[in-house]
C-alpha cells in the first residue's frame, strides 16, 4: 500500500498521479471556502487601481496548473495578497487564438507577486473584451 505524503495543511507532496489529484482537489476547496469568506468573489488590486474578478473559470485553470506543483498549490493559499498586490511586469499579450478559454479577452497580463520567504508567484489575469473588467485567469509559482 502506497501512502502519500502530506505537509501540514494536507498538501501531497509527491508525483503521481494520486498527488496531483490530491492537489486538484485541494485547491477547489480552498477556492470554494475563499468565495464562501469573500462572496463578492473580487479583491482591488492596488496596480490596476480596479478589481481583480475570481469566477469558475479562474478555479478551473488555476487548478490544472498549480496542482502539478506543490509549490504552486501552496501558492494559491496566499490568493488574496496576490491579488491585492501583484504588478504587471509589463508583459501583455494577446489571447491565444486556438484556446476557447481566452476567447472573451481582449488582453491578458501577465503579473507577479514577490512573496517574503516564498518567492515570485506569476498571476494570469484577462481583462474581458468590451467592458475591460480584470479577471483571474492562472495562479503558479516562478521557478
Amino acid at each position: 500500500m502506497n501512502t502519500m505524503e502530506l505537509d501540514n495543511q494536507g498538501i501531497a507532496l509527491g508525483s503521481t498521479a494520486e498527488d496531483f489529484r490530491n492537489r486538484k482537489k485541494f485547491i477547489m476547496d480552498f477556492y470554494a471556502q475563499w468565495i464562501v469568506e469573500n462572496p463578492a468573489k473580487h479583491i482591488f488590486n492596488k496596480y490596476f487601481n480596479s478589481f481583480i474578478e475570481v469566477r469558475y473559470l479562474s478555479m478551473n485553470e488555476t487548478s490544472g496548473h498549480a496542482s502539478l506543483s506543490y509549490k504552486s498549490t501552496l501558492a494559491v493559499t496566499y490568493l488574496t495578497e496576490i491579488l491585492e498586490n501583484a504588478i504587471s511586469k509589463g508583459k501583455t499579450l494577446e489571447p491565444k487564438k486556438d484556446n476557447k478559454k481566452q476567447k472573451r479577452f481582449s488582453k491578458i497580463h501577465i503579473m507577479e507577486y514577490e512573496k517574503a520567504d516564498f518567492g515570485k508567484i506569476k498571476l494570469t489575469v484577462g481583462e474581458l473584451r468590451g467592458s475591460g473588467q480584470k479577471i483571474q485567469y492562472c495562479v503558479t509559482v516562478i521557478q
